[in-house]
């Protein structure tokens, strides 16, 4: 009995999110297919012009967008922010910042600071508990 090996194969939406690309920005051909782990590390390895032009100017995912603006997901929502945006509107983004993108800085800020402190705090108590 032979063993047949089957590749692995995902949609199209989650290879382009492993990516940190707009799935609607890519080819239809990439859309409209489903994309193989060989496919989805030879993109990452050596990516076609296409991916490396959506890295570079977008549009972005909003994960990728709040990345690049220093704010959560949340904090892009509370902001209006639904859309995918490109390289040159987060830069636009960036140069005005709005109020509510200061705000949302600043919590993001906040809250990386209280993380810090618990991650502190946990490895104390670990480092009690062994002694």
């Amino acid at each position: 009995m032979t063993s047949h090996h089957s590749a692995q194969t995902m949609k199209p939406a989650t290879a382009a999110k492993k990516l940190g690309v707009y799935l609607e920005a890519t080819p239809a051909e990439f859309r409209e297919g489903v994309v193989s782990r060989d496919e989805l590390n030879a993109l990452q390895a050596d990516p076609p012009e296409w991916l490396r032009q959506l890295r570079r100017d977008g549009p972005h995912p909003r994960p990728v967008v709040a990345s690049k603006l220093g704010v959560s997901i949340s904090g892009l929502a509370r902001g209006g922010v639904t859309e995918a945006l490109t390289t040159e509107q987060i830069e636009a983004l960036k140069q005005d910042e709005p109020e509510w993108l200061q705000k949302e800085r600043a919590t993001q800020a906040e809250v990386r600071k209280e993380t810090a402190r618990l991650k502190e705090r946990d490895a104390e108590r670990a480092r009690r508990a062994d002694a």
